[in-house]
């Protein structure tokens, strides 16, 4: 068996952790040390569902690091009972390691040793639903008719009353759809389960997540003279994104006059990137249209107190699923489509590009503004 990252609980098992408390694919990645694509595929293969592997070892069993200590100090020369020392093991465990998990004569290599540890541990065990075909044949059936696993599993219980055979959780019934391993349903069946998913997703209880962007001030809290559009300065803001959620645009909307900017995000659209990129533009403008920006709660504006203070404008967040409430912003990114389509690469274009673009849309006369050009009412203020 070869080595891989999934059998090393400490990384395999973070990011599984941070996904039960309710955080994306990259932030939970970035918690195990990994990218986001390693983490879909790793929910990819699990069906969804978290393995239960690894998840409460406390202590038991050698760990990966570990066994890079024990390589590292037998590399040395180091005695077992030194090595266990270091490592506040008991000697007789070290002992046992490095008379279990050494292949051949290659010595001690913690990957190798890894890999026999975690291939002796598997003792796989035939799942009911693989060895009772009685009740697999009704299970499937059940499915087909729609009925959620839940349903299933009380259905048999007034048909079956006095046959624990004919007993199944629903769980082990998502765990046969879901997870590849335990596969002894038909994987086409998942489509039967009302939300017709052939991956599972984990359920977010409210308020997970709320931290994603610390402190954030809500948009209830922006001053009234805001909303009539009156004076000039005030922003919203959001990103378009690319293909595969590669690139992206940022995108600035003046809410009394439709004065569009463009950010270049040449490298990603991470927190730190927006937020250098976000100041940046926004010092270029005159301090009396810098009163405020409404974003939506991406996690890419983690760091907008940075923004608040370099570039001094006050930061409100909408509410979560709520795009009318940057309803300006919204229609904006609508017209920007017509040059950067969805679904295409948004890094091959220059900055120069994006002024262009935006000197397009400025350059356009608008409905709402009497058929008035953006650049016609705010460009006096541009100079001030």
């Amino acid at each position: 068996m070869r080595f891989s990252e999934y059998m090393v609980a400490e990384v395999f098992q973070t990011f599984w952790a941070a996904m039960a408390r309710g955080e994306f694919i990259t932030g939970a990645a970035a918690e195990a040390g990994t990218y986001r694509q390693k983490g879909r595929r790793w929910l990819r293969e699990s069906g969804g569902v978290r393995p239960r592997r690894g998840r409460d070892l406390l202590g038991r069993c050698l760990t990966f690091a570990e066994r890079e200590e024990i390589a590292i100090a037998r590399a040395r020369g180091h005695g077992i009972r030194q090595i266990a020392h270091g490592l506040g093991r008991s000697p007789s465990t070290i002992s046992r390691e490095l008379a279990r998990n050494v292949e051949g004569t290659k010595g001690y290599r913690a990957t190798t040793a890894h890999a026999l540890a975690y291939q002796r541990a598997s003792r796989p065990k035939a799942a009911k639903l693989a060895t009772n075909l009685v009740l697999r044949a009704k299970v499937e059936k059940d499915l087909e008719k729609k009925y959620s696993p839940e349903q299933i599993t009380g259905r048999l219980r007034v048909e079956f009353p006095d046959d624990p055979e004919m007993r199944v959780s629903p769980e082990t019934i998502y765990q046969s759809l879901y997870v590849q391993s335990r596969g002894a349903l038909r994987r086409d069946l998942a489509v039967c389960l009302r939300t017709g998913r052939a991956l599972r997703r984990p359920s977010r209880k409210v308020g997970q997540r709320k931290n994603r962007i610390p402190n954030m001030i809500n948009i209830s809290e922006r001053p009234p003279e805001v909303e009539d559009r009156a004076v000039p300065g005030n922003w919203e803001g959001d990103l378009i994104i690319g293909k595969q959620n590669q690139t992206a645009i940022g995108t600035l909307v003046e809410r009394t006059t439709g004065y569009v900017m463009l950010l270049h995000l040449p490298d990603g659209y991470k927190p730190e990137q927006v937020r250098d990129a976000l100041a940046a533009k926004i010092k270029t403008l005159p301090d009396s249209l810098r009163l405020s920006l409404t974003w939506d709660q991406g996690p890419e504006m983690r760091d907008w107190k940075h923004v608040s203070i370099d570039a001094d404008i006050d930061i409100y967040f909408c509410d979560p699923h709520s795009p009318w409430q940057r309803g300006t912003n919204e229609n904006t990114n609508g017209l920007l489509r017509q040059y950067f389509p969805k679904g295409t690469d948004l890094g091959v274009h220059s900055s120069d590009d994006l002024e262009w673009v935006a000197q397009e849309l400025n350059d356009r006369p608008r409905k709402r503004l009497a058929f008035k050009k953006p650049i016609e009412l705010i460009g006096d203020l541009l100079l001030q």
